[in-house]
């Protein structure tokens, strides 16, 4: 049997050499470097959705907070480092941020109040490494949201069905409430942010 060996790369060497100029994107995954595939079109206006209605959460609350287009999201303890679908960030903590001004990366739970992926089909590593990289940096609230209900049954149920997994840090772990159909999705960062789940899946088309 023949083994293919993939060279690792060193996050340096990763942000050195992409973004790159053909307009795909890429993470790094534990040294090896992933192409994401193009999102479809309801994974877009999930994206956009969401993006519209936490800014206008932050906004009203007075809140010191931005969601960027292309910031790195980069686990202090392994050569890996993620573009989340959505990245909200404490503007007042970039300060301390030593990665930051150079390559627009954020490595502390303290600028980042809630990431959220919208999953596609590599949902394993929203469920199961994402999952425990964002646990392990102490990022106090992670979404999963699976409008595709593509996730393994031991995270979504069987039947499979849509479903959006609000994960809390609690204690440096996370407990996970799931949200389905009118159920209104309870968050620890807005938990006045007035959204069902059903909402977030039909994608804006209910004001």
């Amino acid at each position: 049997m023949t083994q293919v060996l993939r060279k690792l790369v060193t996050f340096d060497e990763f942000v050195a050499k992409y973004p790159d100029n053909t307009g795909k994107r890429y993470e790094l995954h534990d040294g090896v470097i992933v192409e994401m595939s193009q999102p479809t079109g309801d994974h877009e206006e999930i994206v956009v959705f969401l993006s519209t209605k936490i800014t206008l959460e932050y906004s009203r609350l007075g809140l010191r907070y931005g969601i960027p287009k292309t910031v790195l999201v980069k686990p202090l303890e392994n050569e890996s480092a993620y573009s989340p679908d959505l990245l909200l960030l404490n503007l007042t903590n970039l300060v301390n941020e030593p990665l930051w001004k150079k390559e627009s990366t954020v490595t502390q739970a303290a600028s980042i109040p809630l990431v959220i992926e919208v999953v596609s089909t590599n949902w394993r590593d929203d469920y199961l490494k994402k999952y425990a990289d964002y646990e392990e940096m102490g990022i106090p609230e992670y979404w999963i949201v699976d409008y595709g209900a593509l996730g393994g049954r031991e995270f979504i149920g069987k039947p499979k069905q849509p479903t959006i997994l609000v994960c809390s840090l609690e204690e440096g772990e996370y407990r996970v409430s799931k949200f389905r159909g009118d159920d209104r999705i309870q968050s620890p960062t807005f938990p006045e942010l007035n959204l069902t789940a059903e909402q977030i899946f039909r994608a804006g088309t209910v004001s």
